[in-house]
């Protein structure tokens, strides 16, 4: 299945004129801006206070605990303070996640990560390696030359730059690799059987050499629904990777079931590890609060799930649909009351002290 993003109308010639391009995240990202205007629910219970950001960094181990659930979200200009509080505001819960976007024409920002931080989340860094606005086919970034080391210089300084900065980041490298919309899946732009898993473990190999320890790595295939082949070939194998992951959209289905545990139960035959709903929402329709109030149940029921980042993002904003759980009063509260039956992760590090 084609799960391209976008960008649209006056939207793409505002994001062009800034030098900021259309990414196709499944199903539609990039930089993204919801906010909600007039039609925020005026009875929304008020965002929590964000805390403090912590003296000293959390560490690595700090955010791998599993003692709650983590609630992320992707907005349209994530890190954007105001998108963050409208969606705290909308959900009743502050986020402990934020997703953004970058391909490799672009340096690691430490700012980003601080800002993120600032706002009492943890950020997950979705790295690209192609070029905007994507296509599959794009012989410069094949996952043979990233394996080859053609990219280590690059590679060497945004390892050096998140170390540098200390702060931890979860990397998801390259996800949806198992469809055929981006130039590192694993069946186009001329990539080979083994290609994509050797790449993984090359990128992974020069962070370890630049000490670049400040790293969780999430490995996200797209959900089975529209792709082919085995995970298990495109699995760079337990010691490259912290957490599995999945992205899954409802596309009417009834139940959030029929989207992920396909994929759920394959990924756990693969590997003995977390498996992270890395990228979801559900397309416009009478069923969508349903669809919602049923992944909450799903999530509860899986523990060995750590967390969720909601791609909330209309069509205007990368979106192949509208999937903001704040379009309608129906869709907000489902996502409210569903968030509400989480034991969600706190923020890990509020009371670790200053050295």
């Amino acid at each position: 299945m084609n799960r391209r993003s976008w960008c649209r109308g006056a939207v793409a010639l505002v994001l062009l004129a800034a030098g900021v391009a259309c990414s196709a995240q499944s199903d539609g990202t990039g930089p993204a801006g919801a906010l909600f205007g007039d039609d925020r629910d005026a009875s929304a219970p008020p965002a929590a206070t964000a805390p403090q950001s912590p003296a000293v960094p959390p560490t690595k181990d700090d955010l791998l605990r599993s003692d709650g659930v983590y609630f992320g979200v992707s907005t349209y200009q994530t890190p954007l303070a105001a998108e963050t509080d409208a969606v705290a505001a909308a959900a009743g819960k502050r986020p402990t996640m934020l997703q953004y976007f970058l391909d490799w024409r672009k340096e690691f920002d430490p700012e980003t990560v601080r800002e993120i931080y600032r706002q009492g989340a943890v950020p997950m860094l979705t790295w690209e390696p192609g070029d905007a606005p994507y296509q599959a086919d794009q012989s410069g970034y094949t996952t043979r030359r990233i394996a080859d080391g053609e990219f280590d210089a690059y590679v060497t300084r945004f390892a050096r730059a998140v170390r540098d900065q200390q702060w931890p980041v979860v990397l998801r490298f390259a996800h949806e690799m198992n469809g055929d919309w981006y130039p590192w899946g694993s069946n186009v732009n001329g990539n080979r059987p083994g290609d994509y898993a050797a790449a993984w473990r090359h990128v992974h190999d020069v962070f370890a050499r630049e000490h670049a320890d400040n790293v969780i790595w999430l490995w996200s295939p797209n959900v089975l629904r529209g792709t082919s082949g085995d995970l298990k070939d495109l699995y760079p194998g337990d010691a490259y990777v912290d957490w599995l992951g999945m992205d899954g959209y409802g596309f009417g289905e009834a139940t959030a079931g029929e989207v992920l545990d396909p994929t759920y139960l394959r990924l756990r035959e693969i590997a003995d590890k977390p498996v992270f709903v890395s990228e979801t929402g559900a397309m416009p329709g009478a069923g969508k609060a349903g669809w919602i109030t049923d992944m909450f149940r799903w999530i509860a029921a899986h523990p060995k799930v750590p967390g969720f980042v909601w791609f909330e993002h209309s069509v205007e904003e990368g979106g192949r649909y509208d999937y903001r759980f704040t379009a309608d009063q129906a869709t907000r509260k489902a996502f409210a009351d569903g968030l509400a039956t989480l034991k969600l992760r706190g923020w890990p590090v509020a009371d670790r002290p200053a050295s």
